[in-house]
């Protein structure tokens, strides 16, 4: 009997532990599943794994950065010049593509509000070709025989400029006949077809 009695206390005395166990183990795996205590999975980068706030404006920045290189800073490769007549640029520059080169001269964004800002409203945009010619073949490193065909725009951009100041002493000036002029240069290759014929 004394057996017998000893025998119950010892599965008692587990099945108290056993709830007691169970509960440290999820809650050990519960705070090292979210990274509060630096029980991580994988890389652990100390200091710079913590997150730091940044502006909207920087990435608005980088991304229109990236949207001005894949859209105007690169060189087109087109194929050759057709015969039947002077090659003529077809493809004027977007009213886009005129507001970022304006917008790189004189800049308006990245202002404080509230303090000091800077707006254009009303833009109307003149665009005239100034030039048009082709350059006689020649060989390009990467390219081959091509030629190369410039295009010189001339942009006239009316606006209303306005200016908000804040502090310390509050005030607004609006500019209602703001002009400014870009000039902006489209020019791309023309693979030669033949480079012995082209040469000719």
């Amino acid at each position: 009997m004394p057996g017998h009695a000893h025998e119950k206390t010892t599965v008692g005395a587990t099945c108290s532990v056993l709830p007691w166990m169970l509960l440290t183990v999820v809650c050990v795996t519960a705070v090292s599943s979210t990274g509060c205590v630096g029980i991580t999975q994988g890389v652990d980068l100390g200091p710079l794994g913590i997150p730091i706030p940044i502006s909207p404006y920087l990435q608005d920045s980088q991304e229109l950065k990236f949207h001005i290189h894949e859209r105007y800073e690169r060189v087109p490769i087109m194929g050759p010049i057709t015969a039947g007549g002077p090659p003529v640029a077809l493809d004027p520059p977007s009213d886009d593509e005129v507001m970022q080169a304006l917008e790189k001269a004189r800049p308006v964004r990245g202002g404080i509000p509230l303090l000091h800002e800077r707006q254009r409203n009303n833009v109307r945009i003149v665009k005239c070709k100034i030039a048009d010619y082709v350059d006689p073949p020649r060989f390009i490193p990467l390219i081959g025989m091509a030629q190369l065909h410039h295009a010189h725009y001339k942009c006239t951009i009316y606006f209303t400029e306005r200016v908000i100041n804040g502090w310390p002493v509050p005030y607004t000036l609006e500019d209602e006949e703001a002009v400014e002029v870009i000039y902006i240069d489209h020019n791309h290759f023309h693979i030669c077809g033949d480079p012995e014929v082209a040469c000719e």
